[in-house]
C-alpha cells in the first residue's frame, strides 16, 4: 500500500519558533491574539514546514480517507465536465468519491483550494495545470500523496502527467488550414492560459515554417460564442484580408461561424474556421466544424486508473502518458 509521508505538526512548528503548541494554535485560529512579529515567524515556519491544517482530526493521519481531490479550472466548461465523467467511471466503482475544487485559472486560488483539499486528508489528487506556486508544491511534496497532472505532456511534470501535446495538436490543425488555402489565418486566444499559449506557439511556429506571419488576436475573458463574434468583428476591422481564422476552443470558432452567417460572409469559401476540442455541437452545425479532437473522457479515466494503481502500491510505469489527438477537417475549412 502506498503510505503518506508524516505531515509537520503544530509541535514541529512550535520547536522551530521556540514557543508553545497553544501559542502557535492560537496564532492560526486568529493571528490578531499573537504578536506581529510573532505572527510573522509562525507564518514563516508555517511555510518551511509546509504545514497543512488538519480539518478531520477524526482520520488518521496514514488512513486511508477514501477520497480523491480534483482541482479543475472551470466547472462550467465542458472540457472539463467529461474529464470528470472519464474519473467518476473509474473510482465511483472502486469505492471512491471525488472532492472538486475549482480555482479559475488562478494559481493562488489553486493553492488555497490544494490546501483545503490536503486538509481533508484526501488520498490523491489530480490536477489540471502543471504550472504551481511554490507553496503548492511545497505542499503537495509534504503531502506524499500520488498527484497527477491532467491535459499537457509537454511541460514539466511534479510526478506524473496525462493528456497531450497542445503545441503540436494546433500546429497541425494550423498546418492543414494552409493546405486548404487559407494563408492568412488568424489565431482566436481567450483566457491565456499555460495551454493557450502552447497552442498559440503552435499555430505561430506553423506559419513561420512557411514563411507567413502570424497573427493573433487575445484577450484574458473566458471562452464564450458571444466572445467568438466580438473577436470576428474586430478581425475584420484590423486585418479585411484575412481568410481563415483558428481558435483556442470550440466555443470562439462556434461564435465567429454564426455570426459569418448573420453577416452574410460565406465559410470557408471567404473565411475557414477551425475549433479546438471536438464538441458534439461542431460535428452537428452547419457547417460541420473542422477542429482538433481530444481525448478529454479518456484522459480522466486513464488518471483515475493510474491514481488507483498507485494507491495500490504499484510505482510509476509512464510519468508522461500521450493520450494523443485527431485533426478533423470537416466542411468550414
Amino acid at each position: 500500500m502506498a503510505t503518506k509521508n508524516k505531515r509537520p505538526t503544530l509541535q514541529d512548528i512550535a520547536n522551530l519558533v521556540g514557543v508553545t503548541k497553544m501559542t502557535v494554535s492560537r496564532c492560526l485560529r486568529n493571528p490578531d491574539n499573537v504578536s506581529f512579529a510573532l505572527r510573522q515567524k509562525i507564518t514563516l515556519a508555517v511555510e518551511e514546514l509546509g504545514y497543512i491544517p488538519n480539518r478531520a482530526p477524526d482520520i488518521l493521519s496514514n488512513a486511508k480517507s477514501r477520497a480523491i481531490g480534483v482541482l479543475v479550472p472551470s466547472l462550467t466548461n465542458q472540457v472539463f465536465a467529461e474529464v470528470i465523467r472519464g474519473i467518476e467511471k473509474v473510482t465511483e466503482p472502486a469505492g471512491y468519491q471525488i472532492m472538486l475544487a475549482h480555482y479559475g485559472y488562478s494559481s493562488l486560488l489553486e493553492e488555497q483550494n490544494i490546501e483545503m483539499l490536503l486538509s481533508y486528508n484526501v488520498d490523491a489528487i489530480i490536477l489540471s495545470e502543471n504550472h504551481h506556486t511554490e507553496r503548492t508544491r511545497k505542499m503537495l511534496q509534504t503531502a506524499g500523496i500520488p498527484t497527477i497532472e491532467i491535459m499537457d505532456t509537454v511541460s514539466p511534470t511534479f510526478e506524473q502527467s496525462v493528456g497531450f501535446d497542445n503545441h503540436a495538436a494546433a500546429k497541425a490543425m494550423t498546418l492543414a488550414m494552409l493546405e486548404q488555402g487559407h494563408d492568412k489565418t488568424v489565431y482566436f486566444a481567450a483566457r491565456l492560459d499555460a495551454r493557450t499559449k502552447l497552442k498559440l506557439a503552435g499555430y505561430e511556429d506553423a506559419m513561420k515554417e512557411h514563411g507567413l506571419a502570424p497573427i493573433s488576436l487575445q484577450t484574458s475573458s473566458a471562452s464564450s460564442f458571444t466572445l467568438g463574434a466580438d473577436l470576428l468583428h474586430k478581425m475584420l476591422e484590423e486585418y479585411p484580408d484575412a481568410n481563415g481564422i483558428f481558435c483556442t476552443n470550440d466555443d470562439l470558432a462556434v461564435g465567429a461561424i454564426y455570426e459569418c452567417q448573420r453577416l452574410g460572409i460565406k465559410v470557408p469559401e471567404q473565411i475557414g474556421i477551425a475549433g479546438f476540442h471536438g464538441h458534439d455541437l461542431s460535428n452537428i452545425m452547419v457547417p460541420r466544424l473542422a477542429t482538433v479532437i481530444t481525448p478529454r473522457e479518456q484522459i480522466g479515466s486513464i488518471s483515475a486508473e493510474q491514481i488507483l494503481q498507485r494507491l495500490a502500491g504499484k510505482p510509476i510505469s509512464q510519468p508522461t502518458i500521450d493520450l494523443g489527438f485527431q485533426v478533423e477537417l470537416r466542411e468550414s475549412i
